[in-house]
């Protein structure tokens, strides 16, 4: 169970932006920031907290959650398909292949869920049958399960928001050729089929997700990003769905939207040119949540590294490891 004590003492030693030394920067994500060194590239999972395309707060403990939940499900995947994972040096950091990204997000849908525009409950009941090119039957309800799981992808615009496209639109548009596509459709489905089994050993639903997949140097399809994380994934309780499902009620879920609500009823987040700070217990709630799904679903403790400046031990962790690895090369020659 997380500690409330610890996390309180930690509510503002939190890492929201990255300069490490001997590094090349060469992005920066909504919470991920991308380094490069000797041919290496590191991701640095931050604690931001994003929302109406800003910052709204920054999450003790979120980024290292994020960064451990991902090597957990790649860990538990890798059988399945070859992933961008090396090695996680630092709680918050791992060290990964390039890989060239298809421009295509591939959602997984085992439910009829969602409240965005690009979700399939809010297409279907504006009518929507025919949505990413799979047609839909008549007479679902919403928070039913498919038969099957479904495949939605999306775009990847570089500016705006993620566009539905079909596997038709993505082969035609060369973005994709068809093999390509195919086998990704495949990894795809499988790591879901793996995710809902071990969730389900846990006591969750893994709801729907979204996967990047990319081609490493050699050519092979390979998954990247992350996987089945809080932040990429929609989980709900599995003891209450159907009782709850059946009343007509929404499922229990991992829920990060009450922070959202808060500044949508407090100020205006899109247009606002400074944002309140967010409140402490708000805060806190939405560490406590991240570090309990986490220890839940994987079964490992979460080690708090507390009180320690993350910077400074990124920094340390990632000097010993390429240090090492000089030495190693060095004795090897």
């Amino acid at each position: 169970m997380p500690n409330r004590d610890i996390i309180k003492k930690n509510l503002k030693n939190t890492i929201t932006e990255t300069n490490l030394k001997g590094c090349t920067k060469i992005h920066v994500g909504k919470v991920r920031d991308t380094y490069e060194k000797d041919g290496h590239r590191i991701l640095v999972t931050t604690d931001r907290q994003s929302a109406f395309d800003r910052i709204l707060a920054a999450i003790p403990f979120k980024g290292a959650v994020l960064n451990q939940f991902a090597a957990f499900w790649f860990d538990n995947t890798q059988d399945i398909v070859r992933n961008h994972l090396l090695t996680v040096p630092d709680p918050n950091v791992a060290i990964v292949n390039k890989v060239k990204i298809y421009p295509v997000e591939v959602v997984v849908r085992g439910y009829i869920t969602g409240t965005t525009d690009t979700s399939a409950w809010i297409n279907y009941a504006a009518g929507e049958r025919n949505f990413c090119g799979i047609q839909l039957p008549e007479g679902l309800k919403k928070n039913q399960k498919f038969e099957t799981p479904i495949i939605t992808p999306t775009t990847k615009p570089e500016a705006g928001h993620d566009e539905k496209i079909s596997r038709e639109e993505i082969i035609a548009q060369g973005l994709a050729s068809e093999e390509e596509w195919s086998q990704i459709e495949k990894y795809a489905l499988a790591i879901f089929q793996r995710g809902q089994e071990i969730a389900a050993e846990k006591g969750f639903i893994l709801v729907d997700t979204k996967y990047e997949f990319g081609k490493d140097v050699d050519g092979n399809i390979t998954l990247a990003d992350e996987v089945h994380t809080p932040d990429s994934s929609r989980y709900w309780i599995a003891a209450t769905y159907q009782e709850r499902f059946d009343r007509g009620e929404e499922p229990e879920n991992f829920d990060k939207e009450f922070l959202r609500l808060w500044f949508k009823e407090h100020c205006d987040p899109y247009n606002d040119p400074e944002l309140p700070p967010a409140p402490d217990d708000l805060v806190e709630e939405l560490a406590y949540r991240y570090i309990d799904i986490y220890e839940k679903l994987t079964g490992n403790e979460f080690v708090y590294n507390e009180e320690q400046n993350i910077q400074e031990r990124i920094q340390t962790n990632l000097d010993k490891y390429f240090k090492e690895r000089a030495e190693l090369f060095d004795k090897n020659k």
